[in-house]
């Protein structure tokens, strides 16, 4: 079966309609170090947890094979062979979700002297050796990204990439000159345009505010603070992509979270929330396709654990990379569960 996936099938990035798909990744430190992302298109195709345990031997277009690497959890398209990982985290507390970047993305030729890694393999390659994004940082300096397909019916689709740790985040994007390494001081990424675009478009929102805002339209006229949430007034709610990193950003600094885990978790399921798409509003160029929030993830990068939730399946599934085998070699799947949880109380 012919499979189309965030990571590298092009129909997920550009449809014959032109339209591009779109996500939303965040990274926030609430105690303990969490990070995930909302997936969004118009079809589902078998994503599943996808459990790479530290002896599963990654093999390389252009360099030689890992026969031994830090575990990995996350989730991947439905193919058996390779974890084609859309977003991921290794045992050390790393974390990498891959996003589209539509008309920006630039893969080059093999160039000698350079490690040589295809788009498909960034996930594996970095999560698979690095203890930190620092480490993240120092592979980063030879690798060249290059325009091989993973086959002929799976083509590369365009896209930057998030990586975060407990301490840091960066965005890396394969531009025209080679990669160009951002560090990410809100800790998230959408799509289109460019990450320095994107951060220096958040000036335009700095007079935004969770307080109620003074009058300063004019002092003479009795203004009434007729609602709460006034102090936002001005924050973008459709679903571009620019927009979203704004309103997700806002979202994110000025989130409050108890101390427990499940309350962590909780809060950033509802950060996430603040820009996932619903069935029926981005339309497509077919009458019954429409883009939409397919699942949404949240890694609990210091304990190994993946928690995520699917469009009908609002209850939270959690897959603990620590209960598996990790010293196998051979990847371990969970389907996500997308049937509706609804817990009857009589």
């Amino acid at each position: 079966m012919q499979l189309l996936f965030c990571i590298i099938f092009p129909k997920l990035c550009i449809l014959q309609s032109g339209v591009i798909y779109m996500c939303t990744a965040i990274s926030v430190t609430e105690g303990n170090h969490y990070f995930g992302r909302n997936f969004d298109y118009e079809i589902s195709y078998f994503e599943r947890v996808c459990i790479t345990p530290r002896n599963y031997e990654f093999e390389f277009k252009k360099i030689d094979e890992i026969k031994s690497h830090y575990a990995i959890i996350g989730i991947a398209a439905g193919v058996d062979a390779y974890p084609l990982y859309y977003d991921a985290c290794n045992e050390k507390g790393v974390a990498i979700a891959g996003l589209n970047f539509a008309g920006n993305a630039i893969y080059r030729e093999c160039e000698e002297g350079m490690v040589n890694v295809t788009p498909f393999e960034f996930i594996p390659y970095l999560l698979s050796q690095s203890e930190s994004v620092e480490d993240v940082k120092e592979l980063l300096k030879d690798l060249n990204m290059v325009n091989i397909n993973f086959s002929e019916e799976l083509p590369l689709s365009p896209l930057h990439w998030m990586i975060s740790d407990r301490n840091s985040s960066i965005i890396v994007e394969p531009l025209e000159n080679g990669l160009k390494i951002y560090e990410n001081p809100v800790g998230v990424l959408t799509n289109n345009p460019s990450f320095d675009m994107q951060l220096f478009n958040l000036n335009n929102y700095r007079n935004l505010s969770v307080k109620t805002p003074e009058n300063t339209f004019a002092k003479e006229l009795d203004l009434d603070t007729y609602s709460r949430g006034m102090g936002a007034i001005g924050l973008p709610g459709d679903l571009s992509s620019a927009s979203r990193f704004v309103k997700v950003a806002f979202t994110k600094e000025n989130s409050f979270s108890g101390d427990s885990e499940a309350e962590s978790v909780s809060q950033f399921f509802h950060i996430l929330a603040s820009v996932e798409q619903q069935k029926g509003l981005t339309f497509i160029d077919d009458p019954d396709l429409y883009e939409y929030t397919i699942y949404s993830s949240c890694y609990n990068t210091e304990k190994g654990i993946l928690y995520y939730k699917t469009y009908d399946n609002h209850q939270i599934t959690a897959v603990d990379l620590n209960k598996e085998n990790l010293e196998g070699d051979s990847l371990i799947i969970y389907p996500l569960i997308n049937e509706a949880q609804i817990n009857f109380v009589n």
